[in-house]
């Protein structure tokens, strides 16, 4: 096994990718030719993604929380442990915490020569994320 401690400290979600609070944990980062990486993400009550998309798409398991989530120009959706969602090559979309709740989920992810892991693009704003259903 080769890590080094720096390489598994929990991170602050930069305020260029995310409103509110998240903490990442990486979780599988292999070098090359590996193209998979996998992160733990906290968001904290409200926090949330900014729109963003991943050339190669992405896959999100909840595991713990309620959640919500919003491909461009569907509904809002909520997300619950155990639920897992695809989100397709460039398709936009963002995804994080219910108002009152906090959300967990494995972020997995791939990238290769010819395409990064995700282009970061507006802020998701209190309008959009306000359009949720109850998470009751």
């Amino acid at each position: 096994m080769h890590l080094t401690r720096s390489s598994l400290d929990t991170a602050k979600g930069p305020a260029e990718w995310f409103t509110g609070d998240v903490y990442i944990d990486p979780v599988a980062a292999a070098p090359a030719p590996s193209r998979v990486t996998a992160n733990l993400v906290h968001f904290m009550p409200g926090a949330r993604t900014h729109w963003h998309r991943h050339p190669l798409g992405q896959t999100v398991f909840v595991t713990e929380g309620v959640g919500l989530c919003q491909r461009r120009g569907g509904p809002v959706e909520v997300i619950r442990p155990g639920d897992r969602v695809w989100f397709e090559a460039d398709e936009e979309h963002w995804h994080g915490a219910a108002p009152n709740r906090l959300m967990v989920h494995l972020a997995i992810n791939e990238a290769d020569a010819d395409h990064d892991v995700v282009h970061w693009l507006a802020p998701v704003t209190d309008e959009e994320y306000a359009a949720a259903p109850a998470t009751g």
